[in-house]
């Protein structure tokens, strides 16, 4: 974020994520035990057989060490980062497979679920490293930690079993020679890339997510989750294009259709408590800087709820497999306040600058009147309800 905090983002399933992890640890048995290409002598299928035996108990130590250590650290078990541990007992075992016994693998298991924890929360927390799904954590560190674990573990070369330094020497220059290399094309190459198309997308893609920008589909995994579509391409255009993104440069008219403001008419003088609830409409991507605008202006209590609904577009013109899509109703955001001492016209015009992009559909802000407000535990009311200092 802004700050440099980071902000955890849920997978969008993690059913969808324990099927990829099975299958990968499936898999690592074909990786791992098929580089023996045949087996074609006794010592081979013995050979074949240590390796899946050590793939699958580094593999399910490592997972049980996850689940523990982050069990510890944050007072349940993380089902997100269990699974990094298994692909990180997977990872680490695979320098070694073949040249250590249970034992050492099952200790290169152990270490790696809980080097992927403390990893994961260094890159994220200290580094600054935009990886959500742990991969510098997975592959990287413990694909460091695997290589020169084989130099301590390995049976007939390993310094551990009394064969000296120099195995074990061969296996740390060989993690330094290869993120040397890494480090050094990576910056070559993704400093081209970053020159020419660019490494990240927008905020604005990055939070509305890839697959309405890239696909024009609401999300890949229908059915799964919600991800907002305001800026499809849609059938008949709510999100008609205004011609000036800046509030400061665009007409009434313009800021008007972008943000449209609906006040119910005041109430009789004996019956008009001062207190007004505003109800605004708002795309997902804007909801964080909208509440960051409210804070500011002295809103310290809204309630918000997450909606759907179609407004002129009639649900996004979505298509699937060259086909229109029924129409789909769009997730957006609603924030409801209640107000007295802040001025109305203030909420308005804060709002409004921060949800003005100068496209039709950019929210809407519906203002009505409060006769009474009552606070249940102390029966305070109206304005003296409002207030959250206990």
């Amino acid at each position: 974020t802004a700050r440099r905090q980071a902000r955890a983002i849920p997978g969008h399933n993690l059913t969808a994520m324990a099927l990829g992890v099975f299958i990968l640890w499936f898999c690592w048995f074909g990786f791992n035990g098929g580089s023996t290409v045949a087996m074609a002598s006794d010592d081979a299928m013995v050979s074949a057989g240590l390796v899946c035996f050590n793939t699958n108990l580094a593999a399910a130590l490592a997972t049980v060490a996850a689940l523990i250590t982050s069990w510890v650290r944050y007072g349940k078990p993380d089902v997100s980062l269990t699974f990094n541990g298994a692909l990180a007992g997977l990872v680490a075992i695979t320098a070694g497979c073949d040249m250590v016994d249970p034992f050492g693998a099952a200790i290169i298991g152990i270490v790696a679920g809980v080097l992927c924890i403390f990893s994961v929360e260094f890159f994220d927390n200290v580094v600054k490293i935009d990886d959500p799904v742990g991969a510098v954590s997975v592959h990287c560190m413990n694909g460091m930690w695997g290589t020169i674990a084989t130099g301590l573990f390995s049976t007939s070369e390993g310094l551990l079993y009394g064969h000296g330094f120099r195995f074990f020497g061969v296996q740390v220059l060989g993690v330094i020679c290869v993120a040397a290399w890494v480090l050094v094309s990576m910056t070559v190459i993704f400093t081209i890339i970053k020159k020419t198309i660019g490494l990240r997308v927008t905020e604005k893609e990055e939070i509305d997510g890839l697959d309405i920008h890239e696909h024009g589909l609401t999300s890949a995994y229908s059915g799964f989750s919600i991800s907002d579509p305001t800026y499809a391409e849609m059938s008949v255009n709510e999100n008609t294009d205004l011609g000036e993104d800046d509030i400061t440069m665009a007409s009434e008219a313009k800021i008007a259709a972008a943000v449209k403001v609906v006040k119910e008419e005041p109430l009789p003088a004996e019956l008009d408590s001062g207190m007004h609830k505003v109800v605004m409409i708002v795309q997902l991507a804007k909801f964080e800087a909208l509440k960051a605008a409210m804070n500011a202006v002295g809103v310290t209590g809204m309630t918000v709820t997450q909606v759907m609904g179609c407004g002129l577009q009639k649900g996004s013109g979505e298509k699937y497999r060259g086909a229109e899509v029924d129409a789909t109703l769009i997730p957006k955001v609603k924030v409801e306040v209640v107000v007295s001492k802040i001025p109305v016209d203030k909420i308005i015009d804060t709002a409004t600058k921060v949800l003005y992009t100068g496209h039709i559909g950019d929210g809407k802000i519906f203002v009505y009147n409060v006769a009474k407000v009552v606070k249940v535990r102390t029966g305070e009311v109206n304005y003296a309800a409002l207030q959250d200092v206990e």
